[in-house]
């Protein structure tokens, strides 16, 4: 029943005593004008910064000529990070009223000086202002999106992480550094085989020395570039725009990824040889292949460990003695989407003019095994995983293992496989036992 509207007296209810509840300012940004480190990022064509009434102003020679900067400020030109961290440190304890501003390139934040200065100062006494991301601006220039782009910085870094990522992911930005500029990242690609385009990025902002390079990696390589920070896209020719959009920065290795120790009906092989799911998963379990690794398949026979290694983010080489084979390993990378280089030779020769492995997979048998265990585990940085079936090339391949700094171990990997019978029953099927052999390098 629908009453009409009484008018009810107001009515006065005691006050009741809420506890108080300390809820984080909505405004941070404007808490954090007052921090006495600002950081501005610069040089990828917004106006010059303006560093207002900075009493030290920091940044590299060619943001500190472009600043604005009051003449009493004093300067400090940006090169070891440390001691110009320690010069902040002493300006902040004995300036009067002493307020610092840091100028680094695009956003501070994305592999920038941010996370230096928040590990020494803290988060609170940084006031960060970031200008557009120079890998932003490169993809804009060439109209790609970088969601579905690997990003990864080599400046103070192990180069060869960037150049692995390059190898296999087919969307990949470098920021570059000493040991990882176009010259080099150009001679890796093109020494692997793999189809690249370059798009190198000079001077990004500046509209007097801004360029964008498009080159094959053999090209980059045979170039000498200026001694200055670049942006390098590494694109696969086919593959560097994504096939749907997704939700995640960056994207799953291989498209439609779903799991791994793939079945053997999911490669093309020949008479069965090929490493069986079971073995494969302990043997990816021990390799532990990831983006920016780069890893050996020896005696490869159809490349299902390359392949699998390279779902699972990392560059991969198969090397194998058998042409035919060796069209297989192409074939298989191929039906799985991924990049996989193939060198068609014999180990141990076979491996002298590839870079070195993070981690490493000896396959097969026959009486160079120990010979080629011993060349894969001198250089491999991590560790290496030997199958074997013949139990008198165990103390062998162990101790060329033990010979190269390796810790040895291993399991015999025996297992049976539920098998169908008539009368809809169902028996087990012992598969042949088989040796995982691996050898761990020491942590220093």
């Amino acid at each position: 029943m629908n009453r009409p509207a009484a008018n009810r007296p107001a009515v006065n209810r005691p006050a009741v005593n809420r506890p108080a509840v300390n809820r984080p300012a909505v405004n941070r940004h404007a808490v954090n004008r007052h921090a006495p480190i600002t950081v501005l990022g610069t040089g990828t064509g917004g106006p010059p910064p303006t560093v207002g009434d900075a009493t030290l102003v920091v940044g590299a020679a060619r943001h500190l000529a472009a600043a604005r900067i009051p003449p009493r400020a004093e300067r400090l030109t940006l090169g070891p990070l440390a001691p110009a961290l320690a010069a902040m440190t002493r300006h902040l304890a004995e300036a009067e009223a002493p307020r610092v501003a840091v100028l680094a390139s695009g956003d501070p934040g994305f592999f920038g000086v941010v996370r230096a200065l928040a590990e020494r100062f803290g988060p609170d006494a940084l006031d960060v202002r970031p200008s557009v991301p120079a890998v932003a601006v490169a993809f804009a220039r060439i109209g790609l999106p970088w969601d579905d782009a690997a990003v990864v910085s080599a400046h103070g870094r192990d180069p060869a992480t960037a150049l692995h990522v390059c190898r296999a992911h087919p969307k990949t930005a470098v920021l570059t550094g000493p040991g990882a500029g176009p010259a080099e990242i150009g001679a890796a690609l093109a020494a692997s085989g793999l189809p690249r385009t370059l798009v190198v990025a000079t001077a990004l902002g500046d509209p007097e020395r801004e360029r964008l390079t498009r080159l094959g990696p053999a090209e980059a390589a045979a170039r000498t570039w200026p001694d200055t920070g670049h942006v390098v896209l590494c694109l696969h020719p086919e593959r560097a725009l994504a096939p749907a959009p997704g939700t995640l920065a960056g994207r799953v290795p291989a498209d439609g990824w779903s799991g791994w120790a793939l079945p053997e009906d999911a490669f093309d092989h020949r008479a069965s040889l090929i490493t069986k799911p079971e073995v494969r998963a302990l043997v990816l379990a021990r390799l532990g292949p990831r983006l920016g690794d780069l890893v050996w398949d020896v005696g490869a026979g159809s490349g299902s460990v390359a392949v699998e290694c390279a779902r699972l983010g990392a560059a991969a080489v198969a090397v194998e003695r058998s042409a035919e084979d060796a069209a297989r390993c192409r074939a298989n990378a191929t039906a799985h989407g991924v990049d996989v280089q193939v060198v068609h030779g014999t180990a141990p020769a076979a491996l002298r003019e590839l870079p070195d492995p993070d981690a490493a997979f000896v396959g097969g048998g026959g009486a160079a095994l120990p010979a080629v265990v011993t060349a894969t585990a001198r250089r491999a940085r991590r560790g290496v995983v030997v199958t074997l079936a013949a139990l008198d090339r165990v103390p062998a391949v162990r101790a060329a293992l033990s010979g190269a700094g390796l810790t040895p171990d291993g399991v015999l990997l025996q297992a049976s496989r539920l098998a169908p019978l008539p009368g809809d029953v169902t028996r087990l099927a012992a598969a042949n036992p088989v040796f995982v052999l691996w050898g761990s390098r020491p942590t220093p």
